[in-house]
């Protein structure tokens, strides 16, 4: 029986090791690889090719978003678990953006991880139970009126459509050559004018407009 392959990328080298061992018990889950930040975890994905790769949100260097987002580019076969502290809109969104199958904190339950492994690599999506609340709530929630998106300027829907891709304000403040502290001007005046609570129901929304392509 081949075993799944799973690269680990924590930035914590307890946390790395905990996760080896207990995988390392399961008959049918072999660790290929460990990474302290998401640079290395994206150059290991590229030269392992892991069935599974579990992903932190918080490292050094690139973030788990853009490490997602990257592992997918190049090893598209590789999914990805993000295993965090971190159930915040804001981060989810982008994250499952980004190409992550799953989404779980790390107060799971080990057997809990090890069959979200294994649904992985079935291509079966697991989320943490506050996380699909979440979701649920940002998916259930009233939509702004159509026609709200006119009262946006061209360079905020320049922001809400890079708010879409699950770019941080940094990022965005890079891609548009302005500050952050514009940026941050920006994203408070998109959500006001469209009447949204956060920049997870920007992203939703400016999906349901069609503002950006669903990848």
């Amino acid at each position: 029986m081949d075993k799944i392959s799973v690269l680990i990328i924590d930035d914590h080298r307890v946390v790395r090791q905990g996760l080896h061992d207990f995988l390392e018990l399961q008959e049918d889950i072999e660790v290929v690889g460990e990474a302290a930040s998401g640079e290395e975890g994206v150059r290991m994905a590229r030269e392992l090719l892991p069935d599974v790769a579990l992903q932190d949100l918080v490292l050094p260097g690139i973030d788990g978003v853009e490490a997602t987002r990257q592992i997918k580019m190049v090893s598209p076969s590789t999914r990805v678990i993000v295993l965090t502290s971190f159930a915040d809109g804001d981060k989810v969104f982008p994250a499952i953006k980004a190409g992550a199958i799953s989404y779980l904190l790390k107060d799971v339950q080990p057997d809990e991880l090890a069959r979200a492994i294994r649904a992985a690599q079935r291509n079966e999506a697991v989320l943490h139970p506050e996380v699909a609340g979440k979701l649920m709530q940002e998916f259930n929630a009233p939509r702004p009126a159509e026609n709200q998106v006119e009262q946006l300027t061209e360079r905020e829907m320049d922001v809400l459509r890079l708010i879409a891709r699950g770019k941080s304000n940094k990022e965005i403040a890079d891609a548009l050559i302005i500050s952050e502290k514009t940026v941050k001007t920006h994203v408070s005046n998109i959500l006001s004018k469209l009447h949204l609570a956060d920049r997870t129901q920007a992203a939703i929304y400016a999906l349901r407009q069609r503002l950006v392509p669903m990848e």
